[in-house]
């Protein structure tokens, strides 16, 4: 028994460094030998559990789909902008720690096909989750928009949370992606995909979403 798991476990393994490297290098400047030297097993050994590079990346992205369904069905759930702000928190988390996939986003679309067809699938999920949570807030009386509006908020929303790590990267190319920025780019990130939401909120909800974009800025700016 202990050595049919073995394989498994190396594989794992392999993809736990891969994702680091990845994240910390990007993807188009890791190869295989340098995943390998980085595990101390042989190359052989690494294309024994995936022969090629685009497998790596595909298993990452299969981990990265399932990870963010899980998450996506909390959209259903929201009813106030706290929970809003949370999830959409959580969103920016989940997509720092697979941060490579949107770093390098459009050349590894242009590289595999696969990732191509997923990432749209990921698109669409993430728009009906959006969706699902603008729906909660009005049912919730935290916001109101007519159909036409919401629509395109929700459209912007994706877009933001989709892209937002490239906007941080252009803006700070030396520091950006470094795991020391990362809690200010995502609290920048959730407040920028909610502040969407601000012309449509009820004044409540509205004061709510500052104050708690106000309160994570104190509490960066004291740990500082």
């Amino acid at each position: 028994m202990t050595e049919r798991k073995k394989p498994r476990r190396t594989a794992e393994r392999i993809l736990e460094v891969t994702l680091e490297l990845f994240n910390r290098f990007g993807e188009p400047n890791v190869s295989t030998t340098a995943i390998s030297a980085e595990m101390r097993i042989s190359p052989g050994n690494l294309y024994y559990h995936y022969p090629a590079k685009d497998e790596l990346i595909n298993a990452l992205v299969d981990r990265y789909e399932r990870a963010l369904a899980e998450l996506l069905d909390a959209a259903d759930a929201v009813r106030n902008v706290e929970d809003a702000w949370l999830l959409v928190h959580m969103l920016f988390e989940l997509i720092w720690s697979y941060r490579f996939l949107y770093r390098d986003l459009n050349d590894l679309l242009s590289k595999n096909r696969r990732l191509e067809t997923h990432f749209q699938a990921v698109l669409r999920d993430k728009a009906r989750a959006i969706e699902a949570l603008l729906d909660g807030l009005a049912r919730g009386q935290a916001m109101a928009a007519r159909p036409p509006e919401a629509a395109a908020v929700s459209h912007a929303m994706v877009v933001v949370l989709t892209y937002w790590l490239s906007y941080e990267y252009v803006r700070d190319p030396r520091r950006a992606l470094e795991p020391d920025s990362a809690a200010a780019a995502l609290r920048r990130g959730a407040f920028h995909v909610l502040s969407l939401l601000l012309p449509y909120l009820e004044p409540a909800a509205r004061a709510h979403l500052l104050a708690l974009a106000g309160a994570y800025q104190d509490n960066a700016a004291a740990t500082a």
